[in-house]
């Protein structure tokens, strides 16, 4: 099974980094990075320029994810939510050959 987890960063940098470390690791195949506008209540409401990242993972390494970005993140409470995906057996199988 595969998942991909979502994960929201503070600027473009921290995004890079987060990502590369993921990738480098083997925790995830692929990391897509892009800017967002994020509106939310944090201490009243926010709106805020951030940077998302999609990454393809097996749905065994979801927790492995979740943690590494912990130890890696500049928020207190990071954005860090994954759905499990169904999709193309070849990208699927990529992605099996990829992650550890």
């Amino acid at each position: 099974m595969f998942s991909v987890v979502y994960i929201t960063a503070n600027d473009l940098d921290e995004a890079k980094r987060i990502s590369r470390v993921l990738v480098e690791e083997r925790l995830a195949a692929c990391v897509n990075v892009f800017p967002i506008t994020s509106m939310y209540h944090w201490d009243g409401l926010r709106e805020e320029k951030e940077v998302a990242l999609i990454a393809k993972t097996k749905t065994a390494n979801v927790k492995k994810v979740e943690n590494r970005v912990k130890e890696l993140h500049s928020y207190d409470v990071p954005c860090i939510i994954s759905f499990q995906i169904d999709g193309s057996e070849e990208f699927l199988k990529w992605i099996g050959d990829e992650v550890k």
